[in-house]
């Protein structure tokens, strides 16, 4: 990649010849990198601007801290909609040890794309990338050594956030399919506990996700969606309230009185007379 780069580039030689760079592109506004390969491993970090990066296929909108993980041979291009700072971390397989190379590295970049690192992955991983700036700059007999342990760390980092990542795109996959559910279901549900059976799931995972996700309970929600069923029939029908009440799915009348004032403040009666 070339883009009136600033590279403070190292070769790390040895038996096996392994090829390692560390460098800082800057980009500058509306500048375009055309679409083109590599043979070698690649990790961009944004450090500030914005742009766009089409990435094996797909489209990526670039901030700071936004990660690219660029497979070999995968086709890219970046636009700077800013002038935009990235530093480039490029490497052959051979910089990593052999159980490294067969265990972790076809893992980490099994898929070219942008990833968000948490809070605490994004920390390490800038860390890493100074200490890895450091050595370059201060190269002894040990930097090479010292930077390969470091591409392992970050190798390490990225397979962790996606598998982290993975196991938040399924809680969001499984408290969408829930709070579905809830909406279509309102009039069945019993229970904590037979919302628990019904989808599968225990009642204390259910409440987790779904908390994380709305900030309440699905027992607070499936009362929300109920109160907003009767509100409606009670304006735009003129169904009795035992009858509204039992379709909405409560199982008692003074129930259903005692939760529909402390929701809305008033009887259901004293709601449809003000309100129609």
């Amino acid at each position: 990649m070339t883009s009136n780069d600033n590279q403070n580039n190292n070769v790390v030689t040895g038996k096996s010849s392994p090829f390692f760079k560390l460098y800082e592109s800057n980009h500058q506004e509306r500048n375009e990198i055309k679409k083109h390969s590599h043979s070698t491993y690649q990790i961009l970090y944004v450090l500030k601007g914005n742009g766009m990066c089409f990435l094996g296929g797909d489209d990526y909108e670039l901030e700071s801290d936004s990660l690219l993980i660029i497979a070999p041979s995968t086709i890219h291009s970046i636009l700077a909609y800013t002038k935009m700072t990235v530093l480039v971390l490029e490497f052959d397989a051979g910089v990593v040890s052999e159980d490294i190379q067969m265990y972790m590295l076809a893992e980490a970049f099994e898929q070219s794309e942008m990833r968000k690192l948490n809070t605490f992955d994004g920390s390490e991983f800038r860390q890493l990338l100074r200490k890895m700036l450091y050595e370059q700059s201060n190269a002894d007999h040990i930097s090479h050594f010292v930077i390969r342990i470091h591409i392992a760390e970050m190798i390490a980092i990225l397979i962790r956030s996606k598998r982290e990542s993975y196991v938040v795109d399924q809680n969001v996959l499984r408290v969408e399919r829930l709070k579905d559910f809830i909406d279509r279901r309102y009039f069945e549900i019993e229970s904590a506990d037979d919302l628990s059976k019904k989808m599968n799931m225990s009642k204390r995972y259910i409440q987790q996700i779904f908390n994380e996700h709305f900030h309440c309970t699905p027992m607070q929600y499936l009362t929300e969606v109920r109160i907003g069923l009767v509100k409606q029939l009670l304006l735009e029908t003129d169904n009795d309230i035992v009858s509204i009440c039992f379709e909405a799915g409560f199982e008692s009348l003074s129930t259903f009185y005692r939760i529909f004032k402390n929701y809305v403040g008033v009887s259901p009666n004293v709601y449809r007379r003000t309100r129609k």
